[in-house]
């Protein structure tokens, strides 16, 4: 039997810690451990993990005040952790039964490997499951041949986390793992996918949420600086980035030029609607209802603005 520690990073996860750790609980494959590392909260994240921590011994649950970001947090806990396979998800998400047991498999028969499990992004309505394709992978763009995973499902060796060098610190909010995984194709780490290892994690559900999640994850991919990708090549979410810049000075170049004339107006309108189609367009697979066809260019617009804050504040950060 493969013995896994599962590490969790937490920072003020009150309304969603509980859920997290009872879903471990009834792991099919139960893990030797699990370290949680909380980088500070001042909620009552702490006491509500203790409290489970002394009903359910037979976790094994360690937790370990150390502040610090999520790099930091990931990384003091696979140091402490005693298995040499770690498994990671993250709070705020929800463990399937059968997710350890789907992770571990790999390792039967291989341990220098990273294990990619995939997850499913629960949206109450169609507003959040409009927002969920511009946050995340849809189980209809699964692909085993170049899905790269994130640090909200995944399992790998200590041997290679070592070998890559760990998460990167530098990092604030976001990116790390990116980045650990970026690491892991260029040293040819194989990654095994597996569909079936899934977790669950909440769609953000006010628009503060929302943006902050499009402004961090855009500014983690500045501080990254992954151009090029082995697997991606070109299309990576910086090259994508620029060219959300490149639109967007086109549109502005097109509304200074609509000042000229009712024609030059009206192509600057017509440029808007087709770009605003396309969104559309490109999510048209995933359309289940009328509404998402009213969201889905909002959210078009809203992302590229977050992002484009985001990406800003990302290359700044990085060159000081």
């Amino acid at each position: 039997m493969i013995k896994m520690s599962v590490v969790v990073t937490t920072l003020n996860e009150q309304n969603s810690i509980l859920v997290l750790l009872r879903s471990l609980l009834n792991q099919t494959l139960h893990p030797s451990e699990i370290i949680i590392v909380d980088g500070g909260s001042t909620d009552k994240t702490v006491k509500l993990i203790n409290q489970f921590k002394m009903k359910h011994t037979e976790l094994n649950i360690r937790l370990i005040n150390e502040k610090g970001n999520i790099a930091h947090g990931r990384n003091i806990g696979i140091r402490n952790a005693k298995s040499n396979i770690i498994a990671m998800i993250d709070a705020g998400c929800i463990a399937d039964k059968n997710w350890l047991k789907f992770l571990s498999k790999p390792f039967l028969t291989e341990k220098h490997i990273v294990a990619a499990g995939f997850y499913i992004m629960d949206a109450d309505n169609y507003f959040e499951k409009s927002v969920s394709l511009y946050l995340g992978v849809t189980p209809n763009k699964f692909k085993r041949t170049n899905y790269l995973p994130s640090a909200r499902s995944i399992a790998f060796s200590k041997s290679v986390w070592k070998k890559l060098g760990t998460f990167e610190e530098k990092l604030y909010l976001a990116g790390e793992d990116t980045l650990f995984i970026f690491n892991a194709v260029k040293h040819k780490i194989p990654i095994i996918r597996c569909p079936d290892a899934l977790v669950t994690w909440q769609v953000p559900q006010s628009l503060i949420q929302i943006c902050k999640k499009f402004y961090f994850y855009a500014k983690g991919d500045a501080e990254t600086a992954i151009w090029w990708h082995p697997v991606k090549k070109f299309q990576t979410h910086n090259i994508k980035i620029v060219t959300i810049y490149i639109r967007y000075l086109f549109f502005i170049s097109l509304l200074i030029l609509s000042l000229l004339g009712f024609i030059n107006l009206m192509l600057f309108v017509f440029v808007i609607f087709i770009y605003l189609m396309w969104a559309v367009l490109k999510h048209r697979s995933e359309i289940s209802h009328v509404l998402m066809i009213i969201y889905i260019p909002l959210i078009q617009v809203l992302s590229d603005i977050c992002v484009m804050l985001g990406f800003t504040s990302g290359i700044f950060h990085s060159s000081t």
